[in-house]
């Protein structure tokens, strides 16, 4: 009997993964797999519990044109979707790396807000203060691999 309700949730899951596919803005790419979506929000929630991230489409602009490094991490189902468009271009000028995943939501349970957020910048050191050494090398090494990964799906692209 317990088997059956297992089976009955994960094919409820399955159908909500199918509706986040589906919700998917045609300019998603890329798009981060099971794998590294999964990688890049647990990078997301370190960097907020250390204050390494600016959230929201005007406070990523701002940081970006500020030239401040990182990565940026793109929802896919995004509405309307000339909200973020232009964030992958200065994405690009500024050397930066971008990946999409593919829901807001999950962003932002990552991100620790409570409201859906766009896109998120991991930075690669907090705006004020300093990091613990162990805390901070911590964080720099999951970045690394994250943006390595990110650059590997980005260059099979083009």
């Amino acid at each position: 009997m317990g088997g059956s309700d297992s089976e009955g949730d994960r094919s409820a899951h399955k159908e909500k993964e199918k509706k986040k596919l589906l919700a998917l803005a045609p300019i998603a790419k890329p798009l981060a797999g099971k794998k590294l979506s999964k990688r890049t929000l647990k990078l997301v929630r370190k960097a907020a519990e250390h204050k390494c991230l600016k959230r929201g489409v005007k406070e990523v602009v701002k940081s970006i044109r500020r030239g401040n490094k990182g990565v940026c991490v793109i929802a896919g189902n995004i509405t309307p979707i000339d909200v973020i468009t232009h964030v992958p271009i200065l994405c690009e000028e500024a050397d930066i790396p971008y990946v999409y995943v593919s829901s807001k939501e999950d962003l932002a349970n990552a991100g620790a807000t409570k409201r859906p957020t766009c896109c998120v910048l991991v930075l690669t050191k907090p705006a004020k203060g300093e990091l613990g050494e162990e805390e901070g090398q911590k964080l720099k090494t999951e970045y690394d691999q994250v943006a390595s990964e990110v650059s590997e799906l980005t260059a099979g692209m083009f």
